[in-house]
């Protein structure tokens, strides 16, 4: 059994306005608190020419040692949103075949959680949307 259990219950799915649907706290979550832990499905980089061209080639996150695969995040993970400004960040453990999202700053209930889907909280690198967007 893991040292970390999955808070999912303080968390739920609502509508995000202007962005479709999101992760919102139920509950008060603490900076540093693990919020969830989603299980993956790992795709080998040979089967992802088939999966890119779908709709879930824009959820999938990377993974695997040199992140040379993807993986569909189960659970709320492909439903938190993106922001340059994330209360949220998220790290996977290949061992455990699990993508961790951690509270970065104290989140109150009610507030939407939103990442940075660059993978590194402080990375304000333009994203495949907002470059199409542009």
């Amino acid at each position: 059994m893991s040292s970390h259990p999955s808070v999912v219950a303080r968390v739920q799915v609502g509508t995000s306005r202007g962005r479709g649907r999101g992760v919102f706290a139920t509950a008060p979550i603490a900076a540093g608190e693990v919020i969830e832990r989603s299980p993956v499905i790992a795709i080998p980089k040979k089967h992802w020419k088939h999966i890119e061209k779908t709709v879930l080639g824009d959820y999938a996150f990377d993974w695997g040692r040199d992140l040379e695969d993807v993986a569909i995040v189960l659970g709320y993970g492909m439903i938190y949103n993106h922001s340059p400004r994330p209360n949220a960040r998220f790290d996977f453990k290949l061992r455990e075949k699990i993508y961790e999202f951690i509270a970065l700053r104290d989140i109150a209930p009610g507030e939407e959680i939103f990442t940075n889907y660059n993978g590194d909280p402080t990375d304000q690198s333009p994203l495949w949307f907002e470059k199409a967007r542009a």
